[in-house]
């Protein structure tokens, strides 16, 4: 029998206690951000300390603006010594999500995305179903009874707006319902500030790029775009090609730190992105997502057998190769 909420918030409260020094990691976006202040809002006097630490650079305008709006204190996780920390708790992501995750050892888990093999602690909730990670967190504060501040709240609401696109990608009920209870205690025009800080003027070349290299394939639209300032600017291209009403998956890439990053966007109808990440990169770097949409990540220095990544046209045509054998 699944465990109620009230259970689940006990279960996750009793790995505590008054002198724990609690680490969160996270892959900084929206719902990531969000779920890491629900995580020290629940501990707020029942551990000694809780550090948000983003492993990611940070330079999309709209999380920049939701950190700053929102006043979330985050520190690079390079800056930070981990032993310092007898406690970690990981949400909105696993070990396997992220190389950078690869050496720390959660005690929890909670989290929105299929469960990998490696995703082991002491307490894990990991709820695939769920639209956003936010919905998850929402469930634990009202099962303890807390009302969130209006940052917080906010955070919560931008987080699943943001994850089920306004609902228009897979969610449950319950997304719903967490999205109502936190409309009652958000501040809505601060979340749509938030949101329309979303683009930036440097990234515009980014699209005239994405244009004149686009490749289209039943269906499909491809997109290298080189080495780019910000991986972030490939979610906001892939989104943007998500717009052509003829288009039902959109992958682009870019290098960027010695990584090949590539997104994948796609309807939803009967696909799954995140299967054909993991299965066309899977085992060169980290991999995985959801249905509708997905991310791998490897260093450039793994690819030299595969690929030569300076050479955009060959990095093109290997990575077209390696979804279509997933996507026929």
């Amino acid at each position: 029998m699944p465990l109620s909420a009230i259970e689940k918030l006990r279960r996750f409260h009793d790995l505590f206690n008054s002198d724990d020094h609690v680490l969160i990691p996270i892959n900084a976006d929206p719902d990531a951000i969000a779920s890491a202040m629900a995580i020290k809002r629940l501990l707020w006097r029942k551990s000694a300390s809780v550090t948000i630490a983003n492993i990611n650079t940070i330079k999309r305008p709209d999380n920049l603006a939701m950190i700053d709006l929102l006043a979330v204190p985050l520190q690079p996780l390079e800056n930070i010594d981990p032993r310092q920390f007898n406690r970690l708790v990981m949400v909105d992501s696993q070990p396997d999500h992220n190389l950078a995750f690869g050496n720390l050892k959660p005690d929890a888990i909670i989290d929105h995305h299929p469960e990998c093999g490696s995703s082991q602690a002491s307490f894990v909730d990991i709820r695939p179903k769920y639209g956003a990670n936010a919905s998850i967190m929402t469930e634990y504060l009202r099962a303890a009874k807390i009302k969130p501040s209006v940052k917080l709240a906010t955070g919560l609401f931008y987080a699943i707006k943001t994850d089920t696109d306004n609902f228009e990608r897979p969610s449950l009920i319950e997304d719903v319902r967490a999205f109502q209870f936190l409309y009652r205690h958000a501040n809505v025009h601060l979340a749509r500030k938030i949101e329309q800080a979303e683009l930036q003027p440097e990234f515009i070349k980014y699209f005239r790029t994405a244009l004149g290299v686009m490749r289209r394939r039943k269906g499909k639209i491809y997109a290298h775009l080189g080495t780019v300032s910000n991986p972030d600017v490939c979610v906001l291209v892939a989104d943007f090609f998500m717009k052509i009403n003829s288009v039902s998956w959109s992958i682009v890439s870019g290098i960027y730190d010695r990584k090949l990053i590539v997104i994948l966007r796609n309807d939803g109808i009967r696909k799954n992105a995140g299967r054909v990440a993991q299965q066309s990169f899977g085992a060169l770097g980290s991999a995985g997502g959801h249905k509708s949409m997905a991310r791998a990540e490897m260093q450039t220095s793994d690819l030299k057998d595969q690929v030569d990544h300076k050479n955009e046209k060959t990095v093109e045509r290997w990575i077209i190769n390696r979804i279509e054998k997933r996507t026929r």
